[in-house]
């Protein structure tokens, strides 16, 4: 259960530098002279969408991962490294890192939403997990 929060971790700083990899280059181009009296993501909004979907997406990385977080920790702390779960963990990391690559690079709603949507159903069968071993 251990491996693929390592795994989704991991992907989270490949997101980070992405985001910065395209975002810096981008402020460059623009001339834009950073302003920190400016209203929070007014400066970053005026950038290309393209360049914006990474910072999205690290920021999605940010919120519902965390759940799957303390969900897959609490398995492997409550000793559940059943192959439903660990398959359940693994799909979930597979799930987010296509959500990440499609929304980062494509970025088509209608499909964006079936990849979170499926990683979310798959998060909830895996707290319904959690639950069946604390009882």
């Amino acid at each position: 259960m251990i491996a693929p929060v390592v795994v989704l971790a991991l992907w989270s700083h490949v997101m980070w530098i992405w985001m910065y990899a395209t975002r810096i280059p981008a402020i460059s181009r623009s001339g834009m002279r950073l302003d920190r009296h400016a209203p929070r993501g007014q400066q970053m909004a005026t950038l290309p969408s393209r360049v914006r979907w990474k910072s999205d997406n690290y920021t999605n990385l940010m919120e519902q991962p965390t759940v799957f977080y303390a969900v897959a920790l609490s398995l492997a702390l409550l000793g559940d490294a059943s192959a439903f779960s660990v398959v359940l963990a693994w799909l979930y990391v597979g799930l987010r890192v296509v959500h990440s690559a499609f929304q980062a690079t494509v970025n088509r709603i209608p499909i964006r939403f079936y990849l979170f949507a499926s990683s979310g159903l798959t998060l909830i069968v895996l707290t319904l997990r959690a639950v069946y071993a604390l009882l």
